[in-house]
């Protein structure tokens, strides 16, 4: 992905953020799980954030994701296959898992991970970050979020 920057000229990052959630979600879920996940991936690396940001009237943002975040879609099978393969790669991988969707809390999120195995996870979300090349492997196949 390119992107313009402030002379104008196209800049290729060398790593992808892609997120993929499951189709079948409700509106609310796919972009809560969305969110969830992007910040797991704020976390992927040191250099995976920008700068703060700031108006012209000296208000102070924060830092956003330094890339773009490319949003797909898939059904259950489809998200399997891509966790398997980003932890084939040892690429960073979030999760969310459907479990999640009843609990309130960051402890008792994890605690629903935990209790099943991997190949058990209801995944409702997968986000994984790394060289551009892998992760376009571990996608392959995914329909961009429309």
């Amino acid at each position: 992905m390119s992107t313009d920057t402030p002379s104008g000229t196209t800049e290729r990052f060398p790593t992808k953020i892609a997120i993929v959630v499951r189709e079948d979600l409700a509106d609310w879920q796919k972009l809560n799980v969305t969110a969830f996940l992007a910040s797991g991936i704020a976390h992927a690396s040191d250099d995976v954030m920008g700068k703060r940001y700031e108006d012209g009237s000296g208000n102070d943002y924060l830092a956003l994701l330094r890339e773009p975040v490319l949003c797909y879609a898939a059904d259950s099978a489809g998200l399997a296959r891509t966790r398997a393969r980003a932890l084939s790669r040892e690429l960073p991988t979030a999760v969310y898992t459907a479990d999640m969707f009843t609990t309130g809390n960051d402890d008792d999120n994890r605690a629903v991970v935990r209790a099943v195995t991997a190949d058990e996870l209801d995944l409702a979300g997968v986000a994984v970050h790394g060289p551009r090349k892998q992760v376009d492997k571990v996608i392959k196949g995914l329909k961009l979020h429309g």
